[in-house]
């Protein structure tokens, strides 16, 4: 299976250089909403069999965008999931950026690993991310493979798809049948630390030329990013068994 992250489109207080956090359930801007378009326009005929999207207003706006323009869109169920909500910046949200980075450079610490009076820690946010890939590995099993014929793919026959650089659908070719791939749109600080979380816990292979700094980067609004998942069942039901990067931070719609 795959995965394509998207970081939701551009608000008012991102324009502003203002923090968010989950205390600001703030809407997309007018450019926004423009960013949300040209990135479903872009996506238009790449097939999503499942959709999650964080609970907070900016993040289910740039889905619905992205999900008016799809082909597979119409049918498809948005599971906003509060797992995926941003990262809690405290009392420093609403807040310049620079303010923060202040706080951070007081404490002796990087932005990475400050954490603001009421806020969440880097290990705290990579800990949601990993429940929400069980969560959603549970939900994938149940929607395609739970009690049905197919197999799981096998940890031992990884994915690879031949290259189609710079394509939508670049890295999906040989997923196999039934070709899950899932959308999922949250926010910048935490694909920080969902992508920290796959390159150190889960042994992610980055695309080519790419490498762990530019990976760990924040991706812009409306960014996109894919992974490659090797899949296969244990006891507990679907486990990962490699992580394979295609591309991150992809802004090539915006252009």
């Amino acid at each position: 299976m795959a995965f394509t992250l998207v970081r939701h489109g551009e608000t008012q207080f991102n324009k502003d250089g203002l923090l968010q956090g989950q205390a600001i359930d703030s809407c997309l801007s007018e450019t926004g909403v423009q960013q949300a378009e040209a990135a479903g326009r872009y996506l238009r005929d790449v097939t999503f069999t499942n959709v999650f999207v964080s609970n907070m207003l900016r993040a289910r706006q740039t889905a619905e965008v992205i999900l008016k323009h799809n082909s597979s869109g119409a049918g498809l169920e948005m599971v906003c999931d509060a797992l995926l909500k941003e990262k809690s910046f405290g009392v420093a949200e609403g807040r310049p950026v620079e303010a923060y980075r202040a706080m951070a450079a007081e404490a002796g610490e990087t932005t990475v690993d400050f954490v603001a009076p009421g806020g969440e820690s880097e290990q705290q946010v990579t800990e949601r991310f990993r429940v929400f890939l069980e969560s959603m590995l549970r939900r994938i099993d149940a929607d395609h493979w739970l009690n049905r014929p197919e197999p799981v793919p096998s940890a031992s026959e990884p994915l690879v798809s031949p290259p189609a650089e710079g394509r939508a659908d670049e890295g999906l070719g040989a997923l196999g049948a039934p070709g899950v791939h899932a959308l999922l749109v949250g926010h910048g600080a935490y694909i920080r630390s969902a992508v920290r979380h796959l390159l150190q816990a889960l042994g992610c292979s980055p695309p080519p030329g790419v490498d762990h700094a530019n990976m760990l980067s924040l991706s812009p609004n409306t960014g996109l990013s894919r992974f490659v998942l090797t899949l296969a069942r244990d006891q507990g039901g679907l486990a990962i068994r490699g992580v394979r990067g295609v591309f991150v931070h992809r802004a090539d719609h915006l252009k």
